[in-house]
């Protein structure tokens, strides 16, 4: 066990927390503007590729970040839109999103660089391991800040809680939605482009595996706020640290070892924990999925 615990876990779970937290804290700002974003797995596959491929081509990794960022806000304005604009049904449209999102990078890496399994390397030299990190943890603060005493995010909240009151009060309710989304898509990109120019040196097909829903299970944990979404983001890191480390070190009573894949999924196991112990206790922004129809 004392293997297990040491300073290399530590820096691991900060590392794998930090493209969950980024994820997070996009979609706290899209349902606290109430507007249901479990489209962030897409968002974050976008933000992966782009990121990767601009990377490659241009050798710079800040312009890569950028254009995941970009990828990021694009993506989610389709779904800006369908739910805002056209009042689709937020889960579906998210749900849209993912799928889509699955098939869109493979088939652009095909065309790309002949193969849909994986973009070319990046040389070390052009990954940024550190930045997207220390922005992760320096947007808990900004993000609190932000909503807890900023007019905008006053604005924000209200619209999320009751957008009648603040259409009444002159507040533009669907501009204040389409900012949270747009800046939900741009935080998730960073997310993603952390894990193809930071945590590795090319875009894999699938490379989020489900990071989106985990952030989402972590946001519903962190029951909408900063400083608890992050909280909860380090337990599902610590998590996923924990099982990397555990691969090859306990064993069966027969002298077997445990099959990897059982520990594998120790993470997912402990969201769907999360999601059904946690989501009936955890108040959501009361206007939450509802569309506004100005009357």
């Amino acid at each position: 066990m004392s293997e297990l615990v040491s300073l290399s876990l530590f820096f691991s779970m900060i590392r794998l927390s930090t493209p969950l937290l980024l994820a997070a804290l996009g979609g706290m700002f899209s349902e606290r503007g109430g507007v249901i974003n479990i489209a962030l797995e897409g968002l974050m596959l976008a933000g992966a590729f782009t990121a990767a491929a601009v990377t490659h081509y241009v050798g710079n990794p800040w312009i890569g970040l950028l254009s995941g960022i970009g990828a990021g806000a694009l993506i989610a304005g389709i779904h800006a839109v369908a739910c805002i604009r056209f009042r689709a049904d937020q889960v579906v449209s998210g749900t849209a999103i993912n799928i889509l999102m699955l098939g869109v990078p493979p088939f652009l890496s095909g065309a790309l660089f002949l193969s849909s399994g994986s973009t070319p390397q990046i040389p070390k030299i052009n990954l940024i391991p550190t930045a997207p990190v220390v922005i992760a943890f320096l947007l808990v603060p900004i993000t609190w800040y932000v909503l807890s005493r900023t007019p905008f995010g006053l604005r924000l909240r209200s619209v999320g809680e009751n957008p009648e009151a603040a259409d009444a009060a002159g507040i533009n309710v669907n501009r204040m939605k389409y900012a949270a989304v747009l800046l939900s898509g741009a935080l998730a990109g960073i997310g993603g482009a952390y894990l193809s120019i930071g945590q590795s040196s090319l875009f894999t097909r699938n490379m989020t595996s489900g990071r989106g829903f985990i952030a989402l299970a972590a946001l519903i944990f962190g029951k909408w706020r900063p400083v608890q979404t992050m909280l909860a983001c380090l337990l599902f890191g610590f998590t996923e640290a924990l099982t990397i480390q555990m691969q090859g070190v306990f064993k069966l009573p027969s002298g077997d070892e445990i099959p990897v894949q059982f520990i594998q999924i120790v993470p997912y196991v402990l969201t769907i924990i999360v999601l059904a112990g946690f989501i009936g206790s955890s108040r959501a922004p009361r206007s939450l999925g509802v569309p506004y129809v100005k009357e």
